[in-house]
């Protein structure tokens, strides 16, 4: 049965063997050799970052725009839904128009955020070795989403909080959040309602984080299903036309 191309390698078992062709990347049998018309296994860790590059790009580009997330319903980021009967009585008592602000604010600051994620998803990929490379190739669907989450989350984490603090503080229920929050708590302890964590910044800042790699997971499947993608003569030399 006929496997999707890209992303997927097997290493070679034996410095002997002849080279591989798995998921329509062709391996070389030794790790520094190269072929006459043939790759290296240096010329497919360059095109393994260069994909991993073009699919980071376009995945910020998309979040960072303006309404990315918003219009954007697998990301977008809701009323915290531990606080959805908070909202139901906001709404109750006529503030339908702030609670629409409030969420189009979290939203603003996740698209704002995520200006700021390339330079350190761009590190992660310049420093990824060739064993990562090749636990990569190896991995699966997901395995580079995988890399790059487990590398870069916490930093993409302290880059992201502030400017989602600053954007925040631009709307007025969002400075009623921490103290609506614990009062609402105070009230869960004895009506038994599900807490719901007073820090907003936090809650967006993740959300952020998490919409972001939704981005970049379809932007490696893309690249692993669709031709069009491999938009260089390295990705198509290493993927196939």
């Amino acid at each position: 049965m006929k496997k999707p191309l890209l992303l997927s390698l097997l290493l070679v078992l034996s410095c002997g063997a002849v080279a591989q062709i798995t998921f329509g990347v062709r391996i070389p049998a030794g790790r520094n050799t190269s072929r006459p018309g043939g790759l290296s296994n240096a010329d497919v860790i360059a095109g393994l970052k260069e994909a991993l590059d073009n699919g980071a790009e376009q995945s910020v580009l998309h979040g960072s725009a303006l309404d990315g997330f918003w219009n954007s319903p697998r990301i977008r980021i809701p009323f915290p839904a531990e606080a959805q009967k908070m909202k139901s009585t906001l709404v109750n008592v006529g503030m339908t128009k702030q609670v629409e602000d409030f969420e189009r604010t979290m939203n603003r600051a996740a698209e704002e955020a995520t200006k700021e994620a390339l330079v350190i998803l761009r590190d992660a990929i310049l420093g990824m070795s060739v064993g990562d490379g090749f636990a990569i190739l190896k991995g699966g669907d997901g395995a580079a989403t995988n890399y790059l989450n487990e590398k870069t989350s916490t930093d993409l984490f302290e880059r992201f909080l502030p400017i989602v603090h600053a954007a925040n503080e631009k709307v007025a229920l969002t400075s009623y959040w921490t103290p609506l929050a614990n009062g609402y708590n105070k009230a869960g302890l004895f009506t038994g309602a599900k807490a719901v964590d007073p820090d907003l910044d936090r809650y967006v800042t993740q959300k952020a984080i998490d919409g972001l790699f939704v981005l970049i997971a379809d932007e490696e499947a893309r690249i692993r299903k669709d031709p069009a993608a491999r938009t260089s003569d390295l990705l198509r030399r290493v993927f196939g036309n």
